[in-house]
């Protein structure tokens, strides 16, 4: 469980998250959506620990992120808008490397990354060093990197960004999977499409606040729009007043 409560981050005299508080339950699939500018990237980098808030805090686990930060990191896999692979590197080689850094025994290590190798379909990029790679082969050595070491908590910026058809289905296959072994998945996308066949429940951000948070459906309904690409519109296009006025 991820609890967010009452957090606020201001950078400069913009305040990018206002007031801020939900929690992230463990066993679903919840999707973050805002346009450009919302606070979603910043929410996702004050729960792994590379923001500090201004007023409120992260628990994860119970943990205190902003107390805490390794060992909070220590539950989180986390894919973030900059795959940021070293070059150098074979795929595997940048997934091993990360599963080495959060202590895997050397046979469990192995066992994750061949797992997550087949079901990325990643065998023709497997030793190739990650330098010149498409942004597809990036996107995929970088989830597996991200989950290497089976986290709780699964943490996914734009996560099909670049991928096939193929691998977007598998990619899908497994974040079902994850939530049915019990994980807290939270992933932002842009593709209303992907969000509604996906998520058990979406958070939209709109101005640095929380507009919305339920089902697909419900959200749908508090809007009396027609699906949720239109539910998304309106509420992203409230006006400040409006925003802190919604419940």
């Amino acid at each position: 469980m991820i609890q967010i409560e009452h957090i606020s981050k201001q950078f400069g005299t913009i305040n990018a998250l206002k007031d801020v508080n939900f929690t992230l339950n463990d066993g679903e699939i919840t999707g973050l959506l805002g346009v450009n500018g919302a606070g979603k990237t910043t929410l996702m980098r004050l729960i792994y620990g590379l923001l500090q808030p201004n007023a409120g805090r992260v628990l994860v686990d119970g943990i205190d992120v902003s107390r805490e930060p390794g060992l909070a990191r220590q539950r989180l896999g986390v894919l973030p808008d900059d795959t940021g692979l070293y070059k150098r590197l074979t795929a595997r080689e940048n997934i091993r490397y990360f599963g080495e850094l959060h202590h895997l025994s050397p046979s469990d290590l192995t066992a994750h990354c061949e797992a997550l190798i087949e079901l990325l379909g990643m065998h023709n990029i497997a030793d190739r060093r990650a330098e010149g790679f498409s942004l597809g082969e990036r996107m995929k050595t970088a989830l597996a990197r991200a989950i290497v070491h089976q986290p709780q908590h699964i943490m996914l910026d734009e996560p099909t960004n670049g991928l096939d058809v193929i691998t977007t289905r598998a990619v899908r296959r497994m974040l079902y999977a994850l939530r049915d072994q019990g994980r807290c998945v939270l992933f932002s996308s842009h593709l209303m499409h992907e969000v509604t066949g996906l998520c058990d429940r979406i958070i939209i951000i709109a101005q640095g606040r929380i507009v919305a948070d339920g089902t697909v459906a419900a959200v749908i309904e508090q809007t009396q729009t027609a699906s949720l690409e239109e539910a998304f519109i309106y509420l992203s296009e409230l006006s400040a007043q409006e925003v802190a006025h919604v419940e």
